[in-house]
């Protein structure tokens, strides 16, 4: 069975993952004041962490157009696919996840797996890059989804912001009412609940005075969730705008823990809206690379 991949621009793939391993981007899009951007088309991470320091007025974001998915089904369709896979962002953070299960039910012409990747950013790339990996490789899609539930359940992040008020003024923090944030220099740290007793939210679940300590929290606690691992780890830190962060904690990770592949994605525009220039972030899983 001839098997495609379509994800969403959260995911934050490179062009040359998307191509490598065939996978089709839709893109989020962006609502600032009466324009509609896509996400990485009409405005960069540059741009728009730019215009998010200068502009009066705050952006907030959409779902990927059923639409432009059901015209992406349409070239798959004539291009001889019989399936599709979709992990999307996460259904704790969007609603995209349940328009596109509404419509997978109606969708007769090829049969449309939606996944939700309770996650978002790189968490959201590894389950697209082990699906292309093993649609590319002939593997049917009902294997492909038993290795994304899998590969989900060993995902988690860690993150911090620099200003919670984003995610607090567009609705993404699950227990908002219960994190006072107003002192000064503090360093929220969050989490989201990515295995199946999860929904993936993101909830505070901590928070330290200086960025230093609080990257040193985010670091142990990510020790101790790999020490007894039998599987091989991938991790990813991303940012907001802080290549120079960025880099600091793959140089110092890298050294702390030898046996772990890590790498640098972003945090583009649909995601730095609810989070804010300035955030630092650290996802792992199970190496889907080697799954």
């Amino acid at each position: 069975m001839k098997v495609a991949v379509v994800t969403d621009s959260a995911a934050y793939l490179t062009p040359e993952q998307a191509a490598e391993y065939q996978i089709h981007v839709l893109p989020i899009p962006i609502l600032w004041g009466d324009e509609t951007l896509r996400d990485m088309i009409d405005i960069n991470s540059r741009q728009f962490y730019e215009r998010l320091r200068n502009d009066q007025t705050l952006p907030t974001t959409s779902q990927p157009s059923i639409g432009e998915l059901e015209q992406q089904v349409t070239e798959l369709v004539a291009e001889g696919y019989e399936a599709v896979i979709v992990p999307s962002i996460s259904s704790g953070i969007s609603s995209y996840y349940d328009n596109l299960t509404a419509y997978a039910a109606r969708e007769k012409r090829l049969k449309v797996y939606p996944f939700d990747t309770h996650i978002t950013c790189a968490g959201t790339a590894y389950a697209a890059l082990l699906a292309g990996k093993m649609a590319l490789a002939g593997k049917e899609p009902e294997a492909i989804m038993q290795a994304l539930y899998d590969l989900r359940e060993t995902t988690n992040v860690l993150f911090m912001v620099d200003d919670i008020n984003h995610l607090k003024r567009t609705g993404r923090l699950s227990n908002a009412s219960s994190f006072v944030a107003g002192l000064l220099k503090i360093k929220p740290i969050l989490a989201m609940d990515v295995d199946h007793n999860g929904q993936g939210q993101i909830s505070a679940i901590g928070k330290e005075r200086q960025t230093k300590r609080a990257y040193e929290w985010i670091a142990t606690h990510f020790g101790d969730a790999i020490k007894d691992k039998d599987y091989p780890i991938r991790a990813t830190v991303f940012d907001a705008n802080a290549p120079e962060a960025k880099q600091e904690w793959i140089d110092d990770l890298s050294k702390r823990y030898p046996n772990v592949t890590f790498e640098g994605s972003i945090i583009g525009p649909v995601v730095g809206v609810h989070t804010g220039e300035g955030a630092m972030a650290l996802i792992w899983g199970r190496d889907w690379d080697k799954m």
